[in-house]
């Protein structure tokens, strides 16, 4: 590719490949099983859970901030369902409670999430395994984080953990956003598990049994409270140098895709080894500035209300 190559040619290379796997997942944060009937204890109770994964906080089920929208949680209500193999579901008004939440002062977490891979090594065997990702899943659900348990190792052949780098370049391959690594000497899943995380902007480790992964996980990933961002979605122009090859172009639209808050990414000029894009975020470039702190790949050169400048590093 050279160095003039047309904005036009580069951002049909681009349509190529699919990147739908990096913009993260939907969750449905506001549809909540109900397990007690349609009583307006059962209905509190579906809202503090729905408080828990919208906020992405533990704590939001008990903060005195956000105890009115608990206890008034029968007017947010929209309505309720019955699906034939689970547990009747109410519905609420996902707009009501997010504005109520923020005139609360606290922070929401955006429902497109990433999309995380969970790895238990070693491997256990199948019942033992089959309990472990139904402890996994409900932990996950309760806390509104899109998960797959899968089969892979992090580990490389001499038997040495792999880099953050590398665990991501796994999550590519499978469309994949993060990371959770669950290690156990013993070879089971009860007890202590040595956990990492891997992200394209962080990675954390702790330790703990099953439902501590998940619980950790969203901790590192979800908003801090009281730091909420605009919840109106705003383009903002991004510049990148450094973009010197195709791979560099998939590569640096792949890390923006995988931002928070982030809904789209276009291509919007290049020059030489700069490109121009145009991304789509709810926050805007608050957002997508405060998305971006971490990432190895992407060293910020200038972050203003008027230019936000990147440096890529392959």
């Amino acid at each position: 590719m050279t160095r003039n190559t047309p904005v036009l040619l580069v951002s049909l290379l681009l349509c190529i490949v699919s990147l739908d796997a990096w913009a993260g997942r939907p969750v449905r944060v506001y549809e909540v099983e109900l397990k007690g009937g349609q009583s307006p204890a059962s209905v509190q109770d579906a809202m503090r859970e729905a408080l828990v994964r919208a906020t992405g906080r533990r704590e939001s089920a008990t903060d005195p901030a956000l105890a009115s929208i608990i206890s008034d949680a029968g007017t947010y209500v929209k309505g309720y369902t019955s699906p034939s193999k689970s547990q009747p579901q109410v519905i609420f008004d996902s707009a009501a409670v997010e504005r109520a939440i923020v005139a609360a002062g606290r922070s929401t977490w955006d429902p497109v999430r990433p999309f995380t891979l969970v790895i238990l090594y070693p491997a256990l065997p199948r019942p033992a395994d089959e309990a472990a990702r139904a402890e996994l899943d409900q932990a996950a659900i309760a806390r509104g984080l899109p998960i797959t348990v899968v089969p892979l190792s992090p580990v490389d052949a001499s038997g040495n953990e792999l880099p953050r780098d590398a665990l991501m370049q796994m999550a590519q391959r499978y469309g994949g956003d993060a990371v959770l690594v669950g290690r156990s000497d013993s070879g089971t899943a009860n007890g202590q598990l040595k956990w990492t995380l891997a992200t394209n902007f962080s990675s954390a480790s702790w330790s703990g049994p099953l439902n501590a992964g998940i619980n950790g996980a969203v901790d590192n990933m979800a908003p801090a409270q009281g730091g909420s961002l605009s919840e109106i979605e705003s383009s903002a122009r991004v510049e990148i140098s450094g973009v010197a090859t195709l791979t560099d172009y998939v590569n640096v639209q792949r890390l923006l895709e995988s931002a928070p808050g982030v809904r789209r990414v276009n291509v919007g000029a290049a020059s030489g080894n700069v490109v121009m894009f145009d991304v789509l975020a709810r926050g805007g470039g608050d957002a997508i500035s405060h998305g971006l702190t971490g990432s190895s790949h992407l060293v910020q050169q200038e972050a203003s209300s008027a230019r936000l400048a990147y440096q890529y590093r392959p």
